[in-house]
C-alpha cells in the first residue's frame, strides 16, 4: 500500500474556530498523561477535524508537546488536519470488496463527485474516503454514507445513493 504524505493548510481568518466548544473536553483531561487518542477522538467529534488552535490549546493547557500531537493526528487515519465535509463516504476496499470490484465503484464516486480519495467536495458537502474495512463482506462491495450502509454495488449504484442522500 503506498503511503500519501498529508497536507495541511493553515487555517485562514475565514476558517475561525470557536476554542470554547472544547474547555470541557481539555478540563477532563488536566493532570492526565494517558487517553491522549481520546482527547484527540473528542476534539475532532467537535470540529470534524483537528484545527491547528485546538492542538495549540491542548499543548498549552495539557503540557503535550505540539510534535507529539501531530505525531499522534498524522499515524492514524482516523484523524484529519482538514475540515472533513458535512458526509463522509467511505468505500471499502478491503479484500472481498476488491474482488467484487470496489475499484469501480470508488472511481465513479471520483468522477461524479469531482474529488480523489481524502478530499472533500467544493460545497463542503462529502468527504470521499476509501477505508480497510466495513465489516458487511457479505455486501461486497460496500460503502457507507454517514451511518448508512450501501451493498452489492455497482459505480451506478453508488452514485445513485449519493444523488439520494
Amino acid at each position: 500500500m503506498r503511503i500519501q504524505r498529508i497536507s495541511y493548510s493553515p487555517i485562514s481568518s475565514a476558517q475561525e474556530i470557536d476554542i470554547s466548544l472544547i474547555e470541557n473536553i481539555i478540563s477532563k483531561y488536566k493532570g492526565k498523561k494517558d487517553g491522549l487518542i481520546t482527547l484527540l477522538q473528542e476534539v475532532q467529534s467537535v470540529y470534524t477535524y483537528l484545527p491547528k488552535a485546538a492542538l495549540q490549546r491542548i499543548e498549552k493547557e495539557l503540557n503535550y508537546p505540539l510534535s507529539e500531537l501531530y505525531a499522534v493526528a498524522t499515524f492514524y487515519a482516523q484523524f484529519k488536519l482538514n475540515p472533513s465535509g458535512k458526509y463522509s463516504i467511505k468505500v471499502c476496499k478491503g479484500t472481498a470488496c476488491h474482488v467484487q470490484n470496489a475499484n469501480a465503484v470508488m472511481h465513479a464516486l471520483s468522477e461524479y463527485l469531482q474529488v480523489t480519495d481524502g478530499d472533500t467536495t467544493e460545497d463542503g458537502k462529502f468527504t470521499l474516503e476509501a477505508v480497510s474495512c466495513l465489516g458487511c463482506c457479505s455486501l461486497a462491495p460496500a460503502m457507507m454514507i454517514a451511518d448508512e450502509t450501501y451493498g452489492k454495488l455497482t459505480g451506478d449504484d453508488a452514485v445513485k445513493a449519493v444523488k439520494n442522500f
